[in-house]
């Protein structure tokens, strides 16, 4: 896939964790009404804390990179692990279960897959320490949201995250101030004092917009010239290593060259 700035959205995933962690929205909404009482607002130190990172290609490893400044733990995830990243970033490829128990932060930077859909559900919920701070800059539908929403309310989940939700087709990047939102889960998620709802904002920065709008005109003029595109996808695997739609052994006519 096309590397538009990984910075944009490993630092928009860092920010939701401070805000979470520190309660600064709520800060920010208490004294705009005149209440500068600190009750209720009390964080924690990140150093020496353990994150979870599930997904190591270049926004996970920005991310990681971000996080080495706070003296954090990682540990990390990825089916395709890479010993010389572990290594050079100082983190730790350890199993999936195992992220979910011995994290303290849990951050998705993965893609969506059919082996991963729903990945966060009651199950792996239930191996989680209680009060895990669950970031997803990544896609909606890696977390099953009634899931997140039962966490929620029973406490293990202390604190979500979110600039995206699986179901945002019908409300994000629209202004709906005028209108209910109609999705029950959605809206519930929105009350809950604990949890950022963001747009799908992470990748919006002009660093980022620049790269884009830089890498879409690249590709016109490498199509209309006839050469190679850069940055095709494979229709069987999604821009994935694997190409599960094609016979076992057949090559795949992107990942192949």
């Amino acid at each position: 896939m096309p590397q538009y700035s990984p910075y944009a959205v490993a630092e928009y995933a860092l920010a939701l964790l401070m805000t979470l962690n520190r309660k600064v929205h709520r800060a920010y909404n208490r004294v705009r009404e005149g209440n500068f009482s600190i009750s209720g607002l009390m964080g924690f130190d990140l150093r020496g804390k353990t994150i979870g990172v599930i997904g190591t290609g270049k926004i996970g490893r920005t991310f990681i990179g971000l996080l080495r400044g706070f003296g954090m733990r990682v540990l990390a995830y990825d089916p395709y692990p890479n010993p010389e990243h572990a290594r050079e970033l100082n983190f730790e490829y350890i199993p999936f279960e195992t992220v979910f128990r011995e994290s303290d932060i849990i951050s998705l930077h993965c893609p969506l897959t059919p082996e991963n859909h729903h990945m966060i559900n009651d199950e792996t919920i239930a191996m989680m320490k209680n009060g895990i701070v669950l970031i997803n800059t990544s896609r909606g539908r890696l977390i099953h949201s009634v899931a997140l929403v039962n966490g929620l309310k029973s406490g293990r989940i202390g604190a979500a995250g979110l600039d995206v939700y699986e179901e945002e087709t019908d409300y994000f990047f629209e202004d709906r101030s005028d209108r209910a939102v109609l999705d029950d889960i959605l809206a519930r998620l929105m009350t809950f004092p604990n949890v950022i709802v963001s747009s799908h904002q992470a990748f919006f920065t002009a660093e980022a917009e620049r790269n884009i709008a830089g890498t879409t005109m690249k590709s016109f003029g490498d199509f209309a010239a006839g050469r190679t595109l850069e940055n095709s996808i494979c229709l069987h695997c999604d821009g994935q290593k694997q190409c599960p739609g094609r016979k076992p052994g057949a090559p795949c006519p992107v990942h192949s060259r």
